[in-house]
């Protein structure tokens, strides 16, 4: 049997919850700072960024995204993001990924709406091309910034609705944010055909996530983890296969739990919450979705199949098409028996 480490990194899977700027790495972000010299506090020394990435709380991870994200000055670096950032996932065998992805922030920017959508959607289809990773968009509220955000991403969802844009969240700081002034929006978006996929519960408790469930009519929940701390909500999500987008090392980065020994990942599993592992703002947090397989293996341990398992989840919640889910699960098994072998 292959080792496991080595089983993981040859492993096909699938990514659901992965920042599009959070995912730039250490060479594009100094690029992009170099690039925009004097203009930004991000350093342009991939080594420094060490440094920079090292979080406080929650709040100063938002005030150094919102710094990255300040970067992204046009169309060409809106294309070379998003194609580098396939390139990193096709590396850890990642066949699919759902990418959120905030053009509001963009835009407000000065990036227009119609030149965003055409960066990530030729990015997307050369990433198919060159890679053979098949991308697709989640396009994301920052609630930090309001109703008149969602508004904003509303529209440019349904007036440029580029053929990779699969689902609609909500993302940024849960705190003085509330779920349910979101509700109009997500209708609107659901009525559209766009699956709900919000943030909830990663920095504030059971109650954000029920929100969330109850007025935004979340398929799937980004993070999740405060669930553990309500046995009738865990009961609700395992009895509706609602499952949860667990990122266990952003989760510490962040402060959100104060370290992986008590990540309740294994309490979740243990009630028979259906999970799914990502690396979330990857680079930004010192992990690969590789190393997220690990953590949850020791956490859950797991071997080799039970690692097969938890990448199988991921393509069962995915927003492939049938046909394209039963042939990513064909291709895990097949590695798993190999590998057995």
């Amino acid at each position: 049997m292959t080792d496991l480490t080595t089983f993981i990194a040859g492993l096909p899977k699938a990514e659901l919850h992965v920042h599009h700027v959070g995912s730039a790495s250490p060479r594009i972000v100094a690029e992009l700072a170099a690039r925009h010299e004097g203009r930004s506090p991000v350093p342009a020394d991939p080594d420094a960024l060490v440094d920079y990435f090292a979080f406080r709380d929650f709040a100063h991870f938002i005030k150094v995204y919102l710094s990255v994200v300040d970067l992204i000055r046009d169309q060409q670096d809106v294309w070379l993001l998003t194609h580098e950032v396939a390139r990193e996932l096709a590396r850890q065998q990642v066949r699919y990924a759902e990418l959120t992805v905030t053009p509001y922030s963009h835009v407000r920017r000065g990036i227009p709406a119609p030149a965003f959508c055409e960066a990530i959607e030729d990015a997307r289809k050369s990433a198919e091309a060159d890679f053979g990773i098949v991308l697709r968009w989640c396009f994301d509220i920052p609630g930090e910034a309001g109703l008149p955000a969602a508004e904003e991403t509303l529209r440019i969802a349904l007036d440029e609705r580029p053929d990779g844009l699969v689902s609609f969240g909500l993302g940024g700081p849960e705190i003085g944010v509330p779920r349910p002034q979101f509700k109009p929006y997500f209708d609107q978006a659901r009525a559209a055909g766009l699956h709900s996929v919000p943030h909830a519960g990663e920095t504030t408790g059971p109650e954000t996530i029920w929100d969330a469930l109850r007025h935004l009519g979340a398929e799937r929940i980004g993070h999740g983890i405060s669930a553990a701390a309500d046995p009738e909500l865990m009961r609700h999500l395992a009895e509706r296969r609602i499952v949860l987008e667990v990122c266990p090392t952003s989760n510490v980065r962040t402060r959100a739990v104060a370290d992986l020994a008590e990540h309740p990942l294994s309490r979740l599993v243990e009630a028979g919450v259906p999970v799914t592992i990502n690396s979330d703002d990857p680079p930004m947090f010192g992990t690969t979705l590789n190393d997220e397989y690990a953590v949850a293996a020791r956490l859950l341990d797991l071997g080799p199949q039970g690692v097969a398992a938890l990448a199988e989840e991921a393509v069962n919640a995915s927003f492939l098409a049938p046909a394209e889910q039963q042939r990513l699960r064909t291709e895990i098994a097949g590695y798993l028996a190999t590998a057995a072998g």
